[in-house]
Protein backbone atom coordinates (compact mmCIF):
# COMPACT_ATOMS: atom_id res chain seq x y z
CA UNK A 1 0.00 0.00 0.00
CA UNK A 2 1.57 3.35 -1.32
CA UNK A 3 2.17 5.98 1.33
CA UNK A 4 -1.01 7.90 -0.23
CA UNK A 5 -3.55 5.77 -0.08
CA UNK A 6 -2.35 4.83 3.27
CA UNK A 7 -2.86 8.31 4.17
CA UNK A 8 -6.32 8.93 2.23
CA UNK A 9 -7.72 5.16 3.44
CA UNK A 10 -6.53 7.09 7.44
CA UNK A 11 -8.45 10.00 6.40
CA UNK A 12 -11.68 8.36 5.56
CA UNK A 13 -11.54 6.18 8.56
CA UNK A 14 -11.05 9.35 10.69
CA UNK A 15 -13.64 11.56 9.15
CA UNK A 16 -16.14 8.23 9.32
CA UNK A 17 -15.40 7.77 12.54
CA UNK A 18 -15.34 11.09 14.45
CA UNK A 19 -18.53 12.26 11.68
CA UNK A 20 -20.91 8.50 12.42
CA UNK A 21 -19.36 6.83 15.25
CA UNK A 22 -17.10 9.17 17.63
CA UNK A 23 -16.35 5.64 19.88
CA UNK A 24 -14.28 4.55 17.10
CA UNK A 25 -12.34 7.25 16.90
CA UNK A 26 -11.79 7.52 20.41
CA UNK A 27 -9.62 4.21 20.10
CA UNK A 28 -7.57 6.01 17.50
CA UNK A 29 -7.65 2.75 14.46
CA UNK A 30 -5.09 3.37 12.39
CA UNK A 31 -5.22 1.20 8.62
CA UNK A 32 -2.12 -1.23 8.09
CA UNK A 33 -3.47 -2.77 4.76
CA UNK A 34 -6.20 -2.39 2.73
CA UNK A 35 -6.95 -4.34 -0.48
CA UNK A 36 -9.69 -6.44 -1.89
CA UNK A 37 -7.72 -9.40 -0.71
CA UNK A 38 -7.22 -8.26 3.22
CA UNK A 39 -7.92 -5.28 5.38
CA UNK A 40 -5.41 -4.93 8.44
CA UNK A 41 -6.30 -2.24 11.20
CA UNK A 42 -3.99 -1.81 14.12
CA UNK A 43 -5.34 -0.40 17.47
CA UNK A 44 -2.87 0.60 19.85
CA UNK A 45 -2.95 -0.40 23.68
CA UNK A 46 -3.00 2.79 25.93
CA UNK A 47 -5.06 4.94 27.97
CA UNK A 48 -8.22 4.56 26.37
CA UNK A 49 -8.03 1.20 25.52
CA UNK A 50 -6.79 -0.87 28.53
CA UNK A 51 -8.45 -2.40 31.25
CA UNK A 52 -8.00 -2.18 34.53
CA UNK A 53 -5.23 -5.54 34.49
CA UNK A 54 -3.40 -3.37 31.59
CA UNK A 55 -4.62 -6.31 28.38
CA UNK A 56 -7.00 -3.86 26.09
CA UNK A 57 -10.55 -3.73 26.89
CA UNK A 58 -12.81 -6.06 25.01
CA UNK A 59 -14.89 -3.47 23.55
CA UNK A 60 -11.97 -1.70 22.03
CA UNK A 61 -11.35 -5.86 20.50
CA UNK A 62 -15.08 -5.38 19.13
CA UNK A 63 -14.00 -1.81 17.81
CA UNK A 64 -11.41 -3.20 15.63
CA UNK A 65 -12.96 -5.92 14.70
CA UNK A 66 -16.60 -4.41 13.38
CA UNK A 67 -14.25 -1.77 11.44
CA UNK A 68 -11.52 -4.25 9.76
CA UNK A 69 -14.74 -5.28 7.99
CA UNK A 70 -16.86 -2.22 8.08
CA UNK A 71 -13.88 0.00 6.64
CA UNK A 72 -14.11 -2.19 3.59
CA UNK A 73 -17.64 -1.79 3.32
CA UNK A 74 -17.52 2.35 3.75
CA UNK A 75 -14.74 2.82 1.19
CA UNK A 76 -16.69 0.58 -1.49
CA UNK A 77 -20.29 2.07 -0.68
CA UNK A 78 -18.45 5.66 -1.67
CA UNK A 79 -16.49 4.00 -4.66
CA UNK A 80 -20.29 2.82 -5.26
CA UNK A 81 -22.01 6.07 -6.22
CA UNK A 82 -25.06 4.35 -4.47
CA UNK A 83 -27.19 4.68 -1.42
CA UNK A 84 -26.10 1.45 0.43
CA UNK A 85 -26.87 1.39 4.17
CA UNK A 86 -25.03 -0.88 6.06
CA UNK A 87 -25.30 -2.99 10.04
CA UNK A 88 -24.09 -6.10 11.79
CA UNK A 89 -26.29 -8.26 12.33
CA UNK A 90 -24.59 -10.15 14.87
CA UNK A 91 -21.59 -10.49 16.51
CA UNK A 92 -19.85 -13.67 17.68
CA UNK A 93 -16.65 -13.48 19.90
CA UNK A 94 -13.51 -16.11 20.97
CA UNK A 95 -10.98 -14.19 23.34
CA UNK A 96 -8.16 -17.04 23.44
CA UNK A 97 -5.78 -14.92 25.33
CA UNK A 98 -5.23 -11.20 27.36
CA UNK A 99 -4.40 -8.57 24.38
CA UNK A 100 -1.36 -7.06 25.97
CA UNK A 101 0.37 -4.69 23.38
CA UNK A 102 -1.14 -3.28 20.26
CA UNK A 103 -3.49 -5.03 18.03
CA UNK A 104 -3.68 -5.86 14.88
CA UNK A 105 -6.92 -7.18 13.34
CA UNK A 106 -7.15 -9.24 10.39
CA UNK A 107 -10.27 -9.64 7.81
CA UNK A 108 -8.71 -12.28 4.98
CA UNK A 109 -12.40 -11.94 2.89
CA UNK A 110 -12.24 -8.93 2.01
CA UNK A 111 -13.50 -9.96 -1.24
CA UNK A 112 -16.43 -11.05 0.45
CA UNK A 113 -17.01 -7.56 1.17
CA UNK A 114 -15.85 -6.05 -2.21
CA UNK A 115 -18.99 -8.75 -3.60
CA UNK A 116 -21.56 -8.01 -1.49
CA UNK A 117 -21.97 -3.85 -2.26
CA UNK A 118 -21.62 -4.89 -5.95
CA UNK A 119 -24.78 -7.38 -5.57
CA UNK A 120 -26.59 -4.63 -3.46
CA UNK A 121 -25.88 -2.07 -6.04
CA UNK A 122 -28.58 -3.92 -8.42
CA UNK A 123 -30.81 -5.35 -5.73
CA UNK A 124 -33.02 -3.72 -2.89
CA UNK A 125 -33.26 -6.96 -1.01
CA UNK A 126 -31.49 -7.09 2.26
CA UNK A 127 -27.88 -8.83 1.37
CA UNK A 128 -26.16 -10.95 4.40
CA UNK A 129 -22.63 -12.24 4.72
CA UNK A 130 -21.00 -13.81 7.60
CA UNK A 131 -17.15 -13.29 7.64
CA UNK A 132 -14.65 -14.04 10.48
CA UNK A 133 -11.94 -12.14 11.43
CA UNK A 134 -9.26 -12.39 14.09
CA UNK A 135 -7.02 -10.35 16.08
CA UNK A 136 -3.04 -11.32 16.73
CA UNK A 137 -0.51 -9.26 18.82
CA UNK A 138 2.75 -8.57 16.67
CA UNK A 139 4.80 -7.79 19.71
CA UNK A 140 3.92 -10.93 21.25
CA UNK A 141 3.83 -13.30 18.64
CA UNK A 142 2.73 -12.79 15.26
CA UNK A 143 0.77 -15.90 14.24
CA UNK A 144 -1.15 -16.19 17.44
CA UNK A 145 -4.67 -15.38 17.47
CA UNK A 146 -5.95 -13.81 20.58
CA UNK A 147 -8.70 -13.54 19.48
CA UNK A 148 -11.44 -14.59 16.80
CA UNK A 149 -14.83 -13.16 15.67
CA UNK A 150 -17.34 -13.92 13.23
CA UNK A 151 -19.54 -10.85 12.03
CA UNK A 152 -22.29 -11.09 10.07
CA UNK A 153 -22.82 -7.47 7.64
CA UNK A 154 -26.31 -6.95 6.46
CA UNK A 155 -26.54 -4.25 3.17
CA UNK A 156 -29.29 -2.96 1.42
CA UNK A 157 -29.83 -0.47 -1.37
CA UNK A 158 -31.55 2.25 -0.61
CA UNK A 159 -34.67 2.68 -2.78
CA UNK A 160 -34.84 6.09 -5.15
CA UNK A 161 -38.07 7.89 -3.84
CA UNK A 162 -39.94 9.64 -6.58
Amino acid sequence: MSKMQSFKDNLLLSLYAWSKIPLIGFCSPRVVEATNERTVLKIKLGFRTKNHLGAMYFGALAIGSELCIAMLAVKKIKESGERIDFLFKDYKAEFLKRAEGDVLFICEEAQTVVDQIEEAKNSTERINRTMTAYAIVPSVSETEKVATFALTLSVKRRKVST
